[in-house]
């Protein structure tokens, strides 16, 4: 057991109670447990497998390889449509992290097993996503925008095609575009300062 972690759930507002049931269970399977993002995380040979963590409304224990997981039971769930990899289950008691105890062994030695043998997630790659067409018609414009973009790591391209395509109306996604039209020209993601 990670003091960092005793740290966290002694801090933990909501979900304590739970977050300490789901702590055991994955110990129990042999993991190593450290504190990654601020919520305890439980790795293979350095390999992150799962995570616990709490939301307003459930706790949840992510897997982060959830999408090579047979799932018989129904209960890996993806958080948004843009998850690729991570799957989650999502508790919003101890007794059903109780019922689904062997359940949730399973998955994670399971888990454990994708690692052993090196899996890996196979990636949409950047050109299957959709161009929001407000992005193209500006970048189609501006052939400076259009360079840049293209020059931008993959990650970054689908951080800012994702974040563009979000909004419903097609008025924010033009002042979203516009509004990230200086960091694209300046080789800058998303997130980058």
């Amino acid at each position: 057991m990670n003091p960092k972690v005793d740290a966290y759930l002694k801090r933990a507002e909501n979900w304590q109670e739970e977050q300490a049931k789901l702590r055991n269970i994955v110990l129990d399977c042999g993991l190593t447990e450290e504190l990654k993002w601020g919520v305890p995380c439980y790795t293979f040979q350095e390999s992150n497998v799962v995570l616990i963590h709490a939301f307003k409304e459930y706790c949840a224990l992510l897997f982060f390889k959830g999408a090579l997981l047979n799932d018989p039971h129904g209960i890996l769930l993806r958080q948004t449509e843009n998850v690729q990899a991570a799957r989650q289950a999502r508790f919003r008691n101890v007794g059903e992290i109780v019922a689904m105890e062997s359940i949730l062994k399973t998955y994670i030695l399971e888990a454990i097993e994708a690692e052993k043998a090196g899996l890996q997630v196979a990636f949409k790659k950047t050109a299957e996503f959709k161009i929001p067409e407000e992005f193209q018609k500006i970048a189609d414009k501006t052939p400076a925008l259009k360079t840049a973009f293209e020059a931008l790591t993959p990650g970054r391209q689908r951080a800012y095609l994702l974040y563009f395509s979000a909004p419903k109306q097609s008025s924010t996604r033009t002042s979203r575009v516009e509004k990230c039209m200086q960091q694209i020209l300046d080789g800058k993601g998303l997130n980058d300062r």
